[in-house]
């Protein structure tokens, strides 16, 4: 089973926080701390430079919301006296018009609330655009090297999963996490302000508080860690027998597959049941040191009541603010794991946009195109690795004229398809120079170099859209005209007519809706359509049956004409007409020939031709 990374992620589930969010076991899931959390916060904070009107805005509602929110439990407090306890009178109108006020301030802190979330979320989404578009653009910049040293899953995680989960915390958990700091301190320095001792009574229960947090978070994390491996292994379990669900049913094994899922998820199952009840227990305990704590606040407030230190009033408004001091306490563990979990994702979208793009054009690169391309191609002396305590190819020396059909052979892992990397440019020799016409490569703009090209490789791949969209792909100004006649030219006219929307037939997925030698016509026809000087083919016809092999044969033949063309081959009957042979083993040039010459050699390519040919006794030994 291939080893798969899980993420881990936090959710928001539990008694609802000040703006309805709801918070519980997320202060126990596991989270990725940041390594740089303060260089990662002013980089973050760099994209809101054009929002500092817009925060400034939000941070003023915070403020005036958490003072509407302050003045809440001082007016409550006022209503209260108005019931005489021992005269048993009501002054109705100081309680009517405290009513009113209480109404007017409840209106108000769900509006000042209502603003705050649509000013945030405006400027997270303005910033959440730029990052995102800054990040697909550096992608689109970065070498090749860099994709083939990252799995594209985890590319696209950073793209969404982590963009995502930085515009949460900026639109919701930032605003969130300031409002309860200010409640917190505010709700604190009224209740010192109404009864030191009274206050002195409420945080008695602040150190059980953390001590039950500490004790249940430190068994908790540890089963959400568990949880996390086991939904892995799962994810892993469902993915290969889904992609290999033809292999699975060829050898019968079902009943063995689901077995193995149902062992997988059971272990799931238990481990995510104990996480699910320890992180339980949180909620309920916690009411139950709230309510001590108001059962000492209300036993000590009585006593002072009774003895004329303190009105019922008072009492009422110190509940109240107990309550506010204690609700945002609870919240900002979780609230504080969520920016923890943000800023790491941020670090993540930061290592990419940190990344080396490929190196500019030097200073005058030469613009060029495939009209005055002639084709001429010289590999001088061309040494590359991958990396540099491992060398690909040695010393690579070959000349193409133009117009010449260059043919790579040789076993896999030889260096051919490195070959042709150097010639595309996608990367540059260790050592030596790959000149195109006489002049080195890296002396051409990039841009203009890489247009010289088209592709016809064995993997093919096909965009979402339309026959036409993807035909016209190398050359957007081509007509409908012109789109046809290469279809035609490359055998795809017919099965594309056939569909009832012929070319504004929108493609499923990677062509999903194709056979496999369908695609492969149709990017020979999206090749001749950009009209390139010079053709790169890399074993299109392996995947196919004979007949359309055929078709394919035709239509690069028809492709070819009058281009330098490199093709990479496996079947050697598709190459006996090349110009040159080239025999790659251990990255270097082992041999070099026509077909009839390399065969009169008896080396290494008569010794590939025989094992697939059986050859026969007119070159035998």
């Amino acid at each position: 089973m291939a080893e798969k990374k899980s993420e881990s992620i936090v959710t928001n589930r539990g008694v609802p926080g000040r703006n309805g969010r709801r918070r519980g076991a997320a202060r126990f899931a596991p989270v990725e701390k940041p390594r740089h959390m303060m260089l990662t916060l002013r980089r973050l904070g760099g994209y809101f430079a054009h929002e500092k009107r817009t925060l400034f805005f939000v941070f003023f509602l915070i403020l005036f919301d958490a003072a509407v929110s302050l003045l809440i439990p001082f007016f409550i407090g006022i209503a209260v006296n108005q019931i005489g306890v021992r005269v048993h009178t009501v002054n109705f109108f100081v309680l009517i018009e405290m009513i009113l006020v209480l109404g007017l301030c409840y209106v108000t802190d769900g509006v000042l609330t209502f603003l705050q979330g649509w000013f945030m979320a405006s400027a997270g989404q303005r910033m959440i655009i730029s990052l995102r578009t800054g990040l697909f653009r550096k992608l689109q910049k970065l070498p090749i090297a860099f994709f083939d040293r990252h799995h594209n899953g985890e590319i696209m995680s950073r793209l969404t999963n982590d963009i995502e989960n930085i515009d949460v915390t900026i639109s919701q958990s930032t605003v969130q996490l300031m409002n309860d700091v200010i409640m917190i301190a505010g709700s604190l320095i009224m209740m010192i302000w109404i009864s030191p001792v009274l206050t002195l009574a409420s945080l008695i229960m602040v150190p059980l508080v953390f001590l039950l947090t500490k004790t249940i978070a430190s068994r908790t994390s540890k089963l959400f860690v568990e949880q996390q491996k086991e939904l892995g292994t799962l994810n892993g379990q469902i993915e290969e027998s889904i992609s290999g669900l033809s292999v699975i049913k060829a050898f019968s094994h079902g009943r063995q597959e689901i077995e193995k899922f149902t062992e997988i998820n059971q272990r799931l199952t238990d481990v995510g049941m104990k996480a699910q009840v320890w992180s339980g227990y949180m909620m309920p305990l916690m009411n139950v040191i709230n309510n001590l704590g108001f059962a000492a606040v209300a036993s000590v407030g009585g006593v002072l009541a009774v003895s004329n230190l303190i009105s019922v009033g008072m009492i009422a408004s110190f509940l109240t603010y107990s309550r506010q001091f204690s609700r945002p306490l609870n919240d900002v563990a979780s609230i504080f794991n969520t920016l923890l979990s943000a800023v790491a994702g941020a670090e993540r979208v930061f290592d990419i946009l940190d990344q080396e793009e490929e190196l500019p054009d030097k200073a005058g690169a030469k613009a060029i195109n495939r009209k005055n391309c002639r084709g001429d191609i010289e590999f001088r002396d061309v040494s590359f690795g991958y990396t540099p305590e491992h060398p690909i190819l040695k010393h690579v020396r070959f000349h193409v004229k133009p117009g010449e059909r260059i043919a790579l052979v040789g076993p896999t892992g030889a260096g051919k398809t490195t070959i042709v990397n150097l010639l595309t440019r996608f990367y540059d020799p260790s050592s030596g120079e790959v000149r195109v016409d006489g002049v080195p490569i890296n002396n051409f703009q990039r841009s203009d170099y890489r247009g010289l090209f088209g592709m016809v490789l064995q993997d093919t791949y096909l965009f979402h859209g339309s026959f036409k969209d993807n035909l016209r792909y190398g050359r957007l100004e081509a007509t409908d005209e012109d789109i046809r006649s290469a279809a035609v030219a490359a055998n795809a006219d017919d099965f594309i007519m056939a569909f009832e929307n012929g070319y504004d037939t929108i493609l499923q997925g990677n062509g999903e809706n194709l056979s496999e030698g369908q695609r492969q016509l149709l990017t020979i026809a999206r090749a001749l359509l950009a009209d390139p000087a010079i053709l790169v083919m890399d074993e299109a016809t392996s995947h196919v049956d004979t007949q359309t092999e055929q078709k394919i044969q035709e239509g690069m033949t028809r492709l070819a004409k009058g281009r330098t063309c490199f093709v990479i081959a496996h079947r050697l009957s598709t190459i006996k007409d090349a110009d040159q042979i080239l025999v790659v083993m251990n990255g270097t040039i082992a041999e070099q020939g026509t077909h009839e010459q390399l065969l009169e050699k008896k080396g290494i390519y008569f010794k590939m031709y025989s094992d697939q040919f059986s050859f026969s006794d007119n070159y035998g030994d």
